[in-house]
């Protein structure tokens, strides 16, 4: 599209104030001339339309140079943009509160001096993980691109970095909704009068299978195994049916039909883009609050209920002078908001450009904090419950943390309050919920990156490119899927354990080289772009390192270039 300086005398003089004009086949609304009076104002972003000083009267004044050139131009199409505010303040939630929120901070918590880890969390909330997360929304805000193409816009040797967060995200969605997948199964097994992980006498179930909240004098031992635990275990997950990863199994069928139902959903979620994904969330982002406060109110009327919130809450201020205690509060938090995950900039990419993107991020951290320091209370007073019957420390209950706190200790919990099966069958449409709305923004910040950087392939064929997505994401997760390789061992500790089994070396080494495929399209596209730059080495740094594109600026019915 051509277009047209606004400094310039010879083209646009012939444009009268407030006419239309067309030259050499470029329409474009009436622009003042170099040396017409112009209206004081202020366009949008900091870009003054302000003449020099006396423009009260009438002698004309001229618009001075500067270093950034603005350029005018008629947009042939306009940028999506959402529905109404509140879709995308909802989208932003819903990403950024997540199933971590719910298992992972009361578990970083209370492992990191209780009370007293709220000051490190808080600190690298203010100082860290706020202003990174106002950084992308503002980034995408201005310059409406995604995570690929905006580095034309900012520095093109750096283009690698969008490649890596698109391959990330397919990592992620390969893993992360399998825990739906879970969930899901779970929710279906929960409509029957006595819930399945209540009991030791079905086929899954062990020798070592003790129920403790049978009412019948039973003894705990180093042995023993909940039904909750064998559930998910022996029935669920089946790793008793592999060896180990060198004996990857067959597929559950039975997750394999859920997960295939989740990726349903997800695709006719956000096929038609964000118009349709920002009605979905009405329900997916609020409905999570309403059960919040239900399994709250519940829990907290629960026995010994009070002996978990201590636990959580109980300062530890000797903790404070440890390192590893910073560092789990600001991994939590950046893990938490989620900034430089391409989501942000996505999002943000379909707000109007005067958007209050600043008071966006302040309410959405405030919200996604809030709702972590809820969870907390939400998870602990059913632990406390837990150490009461079974007449242990809370310390020893919740050991568990990842999917196991969920699938394990919670769901057996719940199994044995009055009225479980309402329970059960909420607490698992939650965590669906929470998953749903963090799988829309993932795949939308891929989906949002391919089309900005390949719009002639795929501006038209939106819906194609979703499926292609969703499918390529639905066949890799049925990896995870098999009989012993699940999710949970990429959120375990160090040494690479699940339960009894220990992972092999050669797993670690696959591990890392799964990190470094994403990884190396830094250092790879750095390395492209210097080889087909031509000119001399320092001539290849200075055009790479230079923003390629200009980054449009709305005013009224024309575009503005900032070049």
């Amino acid at each position: 599209m051509e277009t047209t300086p606004l400094n310039s005398q010879k083209e646009l003089s012939v444009c009268k104030d407030g006419e239309d004009c067309q030259e050499n086949g470029l329409l474009r609304k009436g622009v003042p001339a170099s040396g017409d009076k112009v209206e004081s104002g202020q366009i949008s972003n900091g870009y003054s339309a302000v003449p020099s000083p006396g423009a009260g009267d009438d002698t004309p004044h001229s618009i001075p140079a500067a270093t950034t050139a603005l350029v005018a131009e008629v947009h042939s199409g306009e940028r999506e943009t959402w529905g109404k505010k509140m879709d995308f303040l909802l989208s932003v939630i819903g990403y950024a509160v997540d199933l971590g929120n719910v298992w992972r901070f009361p578990y970083i918590c209370y492992q990191n001096g209780g009370g007293a880890f709220l000051l490190p969390y808080t600190i690298m909330a203010i100082f860290g993980g706020i202003p990174l997360f106002y950084m992308e929304l503002a980034l995408g805000q201005y310059h409406r691109n995604g995570c690929i193409s905006i580095w034309r816009k900012i520095c093109p040797i750096f283009k690698g970095i969008g490649y890596a967060i698109c391959i990330i995200a397919f990592y992620i969605a390969s893993y992360y909704n399998t825990i739906m997948a879970w969930a899901l199964y779970y929710l279906i097994s929960s409509f029957t009068d006595q819930l399945p992980w209540t009991s030791c006498k079905n086929s899954w179930n062990t020798g070592n299978c003790t129920n403790y909240f049978s009412g019948d004098n039973v003894t705990w031992t180093l042995h023993s195994t909940s039904p909750a635990e064998e559930f998910y275990t022996r029935h669920v997950l089946q790793i008793h049916r592999s060896k180990g990863l060198q004996d990857l199994g067959g597929v559950s069928w039975q997750l394999a039909l859920c997960i295939m139902l989740i990726f349903t959903i997800i695709y006719f979620s956000i096929w038609k883009g964000v118009k349709t994904s920002g009605k979905v969330v009405w329900v997916t982002a609020t409905f999570p609050y309403i059960i919040l406060l239900v399994l709250l109110v519940r829990g907290a009327t629960l026995p010994g209920a009070w002996r978990g919130v201590l636990f959580y809450l109980k300062p530890n201020w000797q903790k404070l002078l440890e390192t590893g205690v910073w560092v789990d509060a600001a991994a939590q938090i950046f893990f938490s908001l989620g900034p430089g995950f391409g989501v942000l900039l996505a999002f943000a990419s379909y707000n109007k450009f005067n958007n209050n993107c600043y008071q966006d991020a302040l309410v959405t951290s405030l919200v996604n904090c809030m709702t972590s320091f809820v969870s907390g209370f939400v998870i602990f007073t059913v632990l406390g419950y837990m150490a009461e019957m079974r007449k242990e420390d809370v310390s020893e209950v919740a050991k568990d943390a990842g999917p196991s706190l969920l699938f394990i200790t919670y769901a057996e919990a719940i199994a044995n309050m009055p009225a479980s099966t309402f329970f059960a069958i909420i607490f698992f449409l939650m965590l669906i919920t929470l998953g749903l709305d963090s799988t829309f923004a993932g795949l939308e910040g891929v989906i949002t990156a391919v089309l900005d950087e390949f719009p002639h392939i795929w501006s038209k064929r939106r819906e194609l490119l979703v499926l292609g997505v969703v499918v390529t994401c639905f066949f890799g997760s049925l990896f995870t899927l098999t009989f012993f390789i699940i999710c949970s061992f990429l959120m375990s500790p160090p040494q690479l354990r699940l339960f009894q089994y220990t992972y092999p070396h050669w797993s670690i080494v696959l591990g890392y080289c799964i990190g470094t495929s994403s990884f190396i399209c830094i250092p790879t596209y750095i390395t492209y772009r210097l080889i087909i730059t031509p000119g001399t080495l320092k001539e290849r740094i200075i055009k790479s390192i230079t923003p390629e594109t200009p980054t449009e600026i709305p005013c009224g019915d024309i575009r503005l270039n900032a070049v």
